[in-house]
């Protein structure tokens, strides 16, 4: 390879190693990601796109990881404050892609109890979905976007749901 070519592909290649992606069952799972957390944050959050190229309906029901909690939440504005609530599936249609983000539905994995995400480090978790069954993936946790004062950057929060379901 000519030295210019190779020099182009040794730039794209760390992009290329966080585009990380999982199949099962007609579902694309893409880049798992949850951001940095402060030191004495309690909980953080994870987030990912799901493809549905197969042609019948599925859904994420649960995330397993080694936490004492975890959930899947969705945000809302109510009264001019963002509430966490959980739910209990995201539905994927046929053909669609579900997008879990910062604002959205996310994954909440509570009780971090002074052990903070910090960038570089990956949390393991299984994805449980209705359909496709399980599939074990990697959230890779990435420096905290500028601005973003969401998840796991002071403690703070409104969460629904918390005490009343047992963690995975």
């Amino acid at each position: 390879m000519p030295k210019p070519l190779a020099a182009l592909a040794l730039l794209a290649l760390p992009a290329a190693a966080l585009a990380h992606e999982y199949e099962i069952d007609g579902l694309s799972i893409g880049h798992p990601v949850a951001y940095e957390t402060a030191a004495t944050a309690q909980s953080g959050a994870g987030y990912l796109t799901i493809t549905n190229g197969g042609t019948r309906p599925d859904a994420l029901i649960a995330v397993v990881a080694d936490f004492p909690r975890v959930m899947i939440h969705t945000s809302e504005m109510r009264d001019g404050v963002a509430r966490m609530s959980r739910v209990e599936r995201i539905e994927i249609p046929p053909g669609e892609t579900v997008t879990l983000r910062p604002g959205g539905a996310h994954v909440m994995f509570m009780g971090l109890d002074g052990d903070p995400f910090e960038p570089g480090e990956t949390i393991p978790a299984t994805l449980l979905f209705e359909g496709a069954g399980a599939v074990e993936v990697e959230f890779h946790v990435e420096p905290r976007p500028e601005g973003d004062m969401a998840h796991g950057t002071d403690g703070h929060g409104d969460h629904d749901d918390h005490d009343d379901h047992a963690g995975h």
